[in-house]
């Protein structure tokens, strides 16, 4: 890792850590525990089955530059629906204005950089929950991106507002003359009730290898309600850390859907943190994986009020030599009384060499809830499949019949109709129906 140090110290010693206060102190002291920490080995326990220091053990640059990046490039990539949408471009990185496309008047949406955010009107909101994320991730993965929060951006949906027009946020990394390793940071304002849709979307350009680590931290208020769509479909030499933060502060609903397709090494962390009495939380994830994809997806729900509701569910379809990893946690804590918190993972093994490691846990401190979670891992229903084969259904298209129906459960969730048909396309090839 001594390699991976020295790229990011040289990158850091050539930059000004701009604005002040908080995003200052954030960045300086996520440096700091960089260099104490490093990357996380398997000898961590909650990367126990994700080696990711391998990923990094590699040369990579910083290449920041948009001018390799055009419209075109950008047009290849383009979401369903992204006529409608407010388009926001990330390259290595870096948000860049001249790519993104946004819709949406100032009335309703505001970007502007951290740093100007930092100083601003919206100074309050930064200071109290920029960083927030560090709570609950205390290793070098997340000091690593502490670190160049600096060059972050920052998102408001203002109040009474219902934006109309969803944010598609596609992530690019140039890799087409070198390796790349980028550091995308956001921190999301949803003031009182207001309603937003934000679909993610990682692409690298090029064969090179790429590694995006990105924290995204989410604040909804009042009565506000957010929908969260991830999908990673990229290649076997692109690999993440995304981190999704979401505090509710006030009485709101959150709902996040997490599709995982393809790629090299992927870890989602996604949290919610129930700060006010009666919040709903929504987690919905499928990952379809083969080759040697492996994907980690690790969950925290913390209930901190009263009356609150949560749902978690996970589906796995996992073939060949992939991999696969759940591990989800719910606090429930001593003034969560009246919870309800349901937590459930499925996994189903289509090859002798596919894996999966789950746990699920719970941890309550309050004595009148309704809690549950559990795990499943095995084969394809053989009683169902022998009855499709009964009635005329080749054997593979009995199978992808009933993967498809393990699957549409959580594809239903996803209420933007062109994201939900393109994902839906997508998993229905990979499943290969030959009906």
């Amino acid at each position: 890792m001594s390699e991976l140090k020295s790229l990011i110290q040289d990158k850091l010693s050539k930059e000004s850590f701009s604005g002040n206060g908080s995003l200052k102190a954030l960045s300086q002291r996520g440096l700091e525990l960089f260099n104490e920490q490093g990357i996380p080995t398997v000898k961590h326990e909650e990367w126990k089955y994700t080696r990711i220091s391998a990923v990094l053990n590699k040369d990579f640059s910083y290449a920041e530059g948009a001018t390799a990046i055009t419209a075109k490039d950008v047009d290849e990539f383009r979401l369903p629906g992204y006529e409608d949408a407010n388009e926001l471009v990330f390259v290595n990185g870096i948000y860049h204005a001249e790519l993104s496309n946004i819709r949406s008047s100032v009335d309703e949406l505001v970007i502007i950089p951290l740093s100007e955010a930092v100083k601003g009107e919206y100074k309050s909101i930064v200071d109290s929950n920029l960083g927030h994320s560090a709570n609950y991730h205390k290793d070098g993965i997340n000091a690593l991106n502490n670190a160049f929060a600096y060059q972050g951006l920052f998102i408001s949906v203002k109040k009474n507002k219902s934006v109309e027009h969803p944010l598609y946020c596609y992530y690019i990394n140039d890799a087409r003359t070198e390796n790349v390793l980028s550091q995308p940071r956001t921190l999301i304002h949803v003031a009182v009730n207001a309603e937003v849709k934000i679909v993610e979307e990682e692409v690298t350009i090029g064969t090179s290898d790429s590694f995006i680590n990105k924290i995204s931290e989410i604040v909804v208020e009042e009565n506000a309600q957010v929908h969260l769509y991830k999908i990673q479909n990229e290649d076997s030499h692109s690999s993440c850390v995304k981190t999704t933060h979401v505090r509710q502060v006030g009485v709101s609903k959150v709902n996040s859907v997490t599709i995982t397709l393809n790629g090299g090494v992927i870890r989602n962390n996604l949290n919610f943190i129930l700060e006010a009495p009666g919040c709903e939380s929504n987690m919905y994830g499928l990952y379809c994986v083969k080759g040697d994809t492996h994907v980690d997806n690790h969950t925290i729900v913390d209930n901190k009020m009263p009356n609150s509701l949560s749902n978690e569910l996970y589906k796995g379809i996992i073939d060949e030599n992939a991999t696969a990893v759940f591990n989800g946690k719910i606090f429930v804590r001593q003034d969560a009384q009246k919870t309800n918190a349901y937590q459930s993972n499925k996994n189903i093994l289509l090859s002798d060499t596919a894996t999966v490691n789950t746990k699920p846990q719970l941890e309550i401190f309050a004595d009148d809830v309704k809690c549950s979670h559990g795990c499943t891992i095995g084969r394809l229903d053989e009683d169902a499949l022998f009855y499709l084969q009964a009635r005329g259904i080749g054997d593979k298209a009995a199978k992808a019949l009933l993967l498809h129906a393990f699957a549409i459960e959580i594809l239903e969730k996803i209420e933007l109709e062109p994201i939900r048909q393109y994902v839906d396309q997508i998993i229905s090839e990979r499943l290969d129906f030959e009906i």
